[in-house]
């Protein structure tokens, strides 16, 4: 994600996650998707692996976020 946002609370974390599945389903989903309709299984794995890795760059992203400034 390009853009900074700051978390305060469970709301705010709440939205961002909201955002983000949104993007990534939009992204990654239709590809998936389309791939068990139209392509072979590899192209159906290759699809659900990378929808897979889009929820983990963005779980990794929170995850270095929270880090951030926290003490050693």
């Amino acid at each position: 994600m390009a853009e900074y946002i700051n978390i305060d609370n469970r709301g705010d974390f709440g939205i961002w996650a909201i955002e983000v599945a949104k993007r990534i389903v939009g992204e990654q989903g239709f590809d998936l998707a389309k791939a068990a309709r139209d392509e072979t299984e590899e192209a159906v794995r290759e699809a659900g692996n990378a929808l897979g890795q889009a929820i983990t760059s963005a779980l990794m992203e929170v995850y270095d976020g929270l880090l951030e400034g926290a003490p050693e």
